[in-house]
This record gives structure tokens, sequence and C-alpha cells, in this order.
């Protein structure tokens, strides 16, 4: 998220979400899961659930259930606030052999984002989009950089490629705020085909050590960064989901 830099990290110590949570926020990348510190104040819980506030209806899961199951069932470990048991799942979804069930899911992961932002007109695009003070453009200029950005990084660690001089990872960097639908639609477009050409460098190699080491994550395993690609989608979808929700009587903003 635009206020963190990797520097002024602290140690992340998750604890029991507060009843009735917000949307997730991803925290740029990852796993803030709607994890509050243990300094949190019940004003600031309750400042952050009433700005995420949860949507009514949670069907758009259920739906993509169909496509995307085992990316799916790790996000609900998200959803109810089980931390630990997302890299449980991860870990087991991700496994040998796993590149080509997880790239297919990952197809239905960005037709699903783009579904959503084709279905809002440019004017809702410069809405709060959910994460920080990013507005929808920033947000979703962010989930397709960072799809395509962590598998790549995954992709050169499994060939071999990882360089002695990597830069360390900032998480929460947006995208272009003033980006119309079109141009959305076609950076997430790209940024599948880039996962696609990547993962078959990945295919033999998913358990591999990959020396990307996220400040929010930590450290995956090659297959396991591509799955947690899809877990990264999904956080985004249900922040679409809730901004639809809200527009939902307004014509103007909802095509």
């Amino acid at each position: 998220m635009p206020w963190m830099k990797a520097r002024q990290i602290r140690p992340f110590r998750p604890v029991a979400p507060p009843p009735k949570p917000g949307v997730h926020t991803d925290g740029g990348i990852g796993v803030r899961l709607w994890a509050t510190s243990p300094r949190t104040t019940r004003v600031e819980r309750r400042r952050r659930t009433v700005a995420y506030a949860r949507i009514v209806n949670p069907d758009w899961a259920a739906a993509l259930e169909r496509v995307a199951p085992d990316l799916v069932a790790a996000w609900r470990g998200i959803d109810a606030g089980r931390f630990l048991s997302v890299r449980r799942e991860v870990r087991r979804r991700a496994g040998p052999g796993s590149v080509e069930r997880t790239l297919a899911q990952l197809d239905g992961t960005a037709n699903a984002l783009i579904e959503r932002i084709e279905r809002l007109a440019d004017e809702a695009l410069e809405l709060p989009g959910g994460e920080g003070g990013w507005n929808v453009a920033e947000t979703v200029g962010h989930v397709a950089s960072a799809r395509a950005g962590l598998v790549f990084a995954a992709g050169l660690a499994a060939s071999g490629r990882w360089p002695p001089d990597a830069p360390t990872v900032v998480p929460g960097v947006p995208g272009p705020p003033a980006a119309d639908r079109d141009e959305l639609v076609r950076t997430l477009e790209r940024s599948q085909r880039i996962i696609v050409r990547t993962a078959v460098r990945i295919a033999g190699h998913e358990t591999d050590p990959c020396p990307l080491d996220h400040p929010l994550v930590g450290k995956l395993r090659c297959g396991e960064w591509l799955f947690f690609a899809g877990v990264h989608d999904l956080m985004h979808i249900e922040q679409l989901e809730a901004i639809a929700e809200r527009l939902a009587g307004r014509a103007n903003l909802v095509r």
C-alpha cells in the first residue's frame, strides 16, 4: 500500500478480525488479510469496517468456484480470518504438476476482473478503489502489474535466472490514476499473456525455492507464487464487487 515502504515494515502479527469485518485490503500484494495490529484501537477497527463494508451478496465467490476452485478455497481462509490456513492451502494445492491447473484458474480470475471493469462506467474508475487512498483505476492497475510481476519472478527463479542484484520488493505500487476502462482491460489481458508465457518455465519446478522475499507475504516456492497471484486477484475482485454493490442504484456509473 502507498503508506508502506520496505524499510518501514514492522513485524506483522495478525490478530483475530473484528466482528463483521470489512472487505479485505491486500496490503499491496498481500496478506494484510484484514489484519489489525495489537495496537489498533476499537475506533480504528470500526472506521475500517465502515469504510470497507461487507458486500451483501457473496454469490460471486460461488460462481468463480466453478472456474477457480483451488484459488477460491485458499481465498476463503482469508474471508474467514483463518490466516495460517491460507499458506497451508497454497502449499497443498501448488505442488508438483500443478501449473496447468493453476494456469486455467488464473485465466478465470483474469476474466472475472475484466468482466467487472467492463461493468463500470469510466467515471466510476475515479472513485475510491477500496485500497488505501487509491481510486479504482489505480487498484486495477496494481493487481494487473502484481499478478504478472509475481509470476515473472517465479519464472526467473525456476529457470535459474534470478539476478544476484535483484531489488528489494516494495509493496503497494498503484497503477495510473487516469487509466480508462479500455486501457485497464488491455493491461489485464497483457498480464495474463505474460503469465501464460512464464508458466512454461515454472512447470516441473513448482517446489523449487524462489528468492523473492515479499515484506508482507514472506517467501514462497515457485509454484506457490503462481498460485498466490490468483488469490491476490480474488482479494481485488472482492473489492470490485463491493464497489459495484454500492453503485447498484446509480445507472450512470454501472453499465
